[in-house]
């Protein structure tokens, strides 16, 4: 009834009830706050590698292999948050191999191929096979080859044609020069560049990165079904773009058993300086060709959930070779020793501190013959020579 007096006992009751909603509202921010931040532990060192998260979220020390591949395991979940998720089943389907140009080079073959790498997507790719294969008499071992991967820099002329010798680019065709030493090579193409623009949000990538490990994978799996290849080793090699695509792929895929970057990596602390416009969304490492995501860290580089560090020692105990010029104006040199200082425990720890190798060029950012051929002579030793029986384990 308007005017008349609200009685005493109503208001202590509803000052209560409103104090008590406030004080619940309060508690559960609280809650939601803690909770939040239970589930953001503080990311392990990236310079020490000899530390994982134990039950319960404790520090715990390495003490062997198996203490190491729990630290792994965190590695590979934090390249996840950024890069997606791996797929499994879901995304495999027939390779459907189709031909579609093939150049004869003197001693081998140039396949231009595609294959279906998932539902919906095909890779366009070069496939090298020596003649010396082909013509081989089955069951002798010349009849078998070994096989590498060879990942291209960035070109948005030619795309993966750059390492199989076109586009006129020097020091870049390492697929070409591995098929004249007589071993089998598949280039395939990166995902938008040149011509192959595949629809990553369409077919569900968040990142640009994995759909090309996933491309890459499945290329693997092509070489598995070749009766001229060495099944279930290969090589991978890759320059600038190639080169850390070639690391990011080796850290998925056990197959690849030796691995060459060439100016592909320093930490991500160091990239250009750590410059702030590098981070911007759609700049550096964020455009969508690679991963966007990671520009939620612009300003707090340090917290990014994984780095080569990392990366370089997930490779661990397989062969690794990483050139990295003193002149590089992308990925600097000193970041790379700072790198390859860390990982280096790791293949200590499997007794194998010789298989991780850094070599500095007096150059910029470039991949010259002599690193190339060291790289060669990494996979020959590994691989086993074209024409020979299998390499070293």
């Amino acid at each position: 009834m308007i005017g008349s007096r609200i009685p005493t006992a109503v208001v202590a009751i509803t000052c209560a009830v409103l104090g008590s909603l406030m004080s619940m509202s309060a508690a559960r921010a609280q809650s939601a706050d803690n909770k939040g931040s239970a589930k953001a532990p503080e990311r392990l060192p990236r310079e020490n590698l000899l530390v994982y998260r134990g039950q319960g979220g404790t520090l715990e020390k390495v003490q062997n292999t198996d203490d190491w591949l729990r630290r792994r395991a965190q590695i590979v979940e934090g390249m996840q948050q950024i890069m997606g998720k791996l797929p499994g089943d879901e995304k495999r389907c027939p390779l459907d191999v189709k031909l579609e140009q093939e150049v004869d080079c003197g001693s081998y073959v140039r396949r231009h191929i595609t294959y279906a790498s998932e539902p919906g997507s095909r890779v366009p790719a070069f496939l090298l096979i020596p003649k010396s294969v082909l013509n081989a008499k089955e069951g002798t071992p010349a009849a078998k080859a070994p096989a590498v991967l060879c990942l291209h820099p960035t070109s948005n002329d030619v795309g993966y044609g750059v390492v199989v010798g076109l586009g006129g680019r020097p020091n870049r065709q390492y697929a070409s020069e591995l098929a004249e030493r007589g071993f089998i090579t598949l280039a395939p193409s990166y995902p938008q560049l040149a011509k192959y623009q595949p629809d990553l949000t369409g077919l569900g990538w968040e990142s640009g990165t994995l759909k090309a490990v996933w491309d890459n994978m499945r290329g693997l799996d092509l070489l598995d079904s070749l009766p001229q290849v060495r099944h279930g080793r290969y090589g991978v090699i890759g320059h600038s773009l190639g080169g850390h695509n070639a690391v990011y792929t080796a850290v998925f895929d056990p197959r690849l058993v030796a691995v060459v970057s060439s100016c592909g990596l320093d930490s991500y602390l160091d990239y250009y300086g750590g410059a702030d416009r590098v981070w911007r969304p759609g700049a550096g490492w964020t455009q969508q060709r690679y991963m966007p995501r990671l520009a939620e860290y612009r300003g707090r580089l340090q917290d990014i959930p994984f780095d080569f560090h990392e990366l370089i020692g997930a490779l661990a105990p397989r062969h690794v070779f990483i050139s990295a010029p003193l002149h590089d104006g992308n990925f600097k040199a000193d970041s790379v020793d700072r790198v390859v200082a860390a990982a280096r425990p790791i293949y200590q720890l499997y007794g194998k501190p010789d298989r991780l190798v850094v070599e500095h060029p007096d150059c910029d950012h470039d991949f010259p013959e002599a690193m190339r051929l060291k790289a060669y002579e990494l996979f020959e030793q590994v691989l086993g020579k074209p024409g020979t029986d299998a390499g070293k384990p």
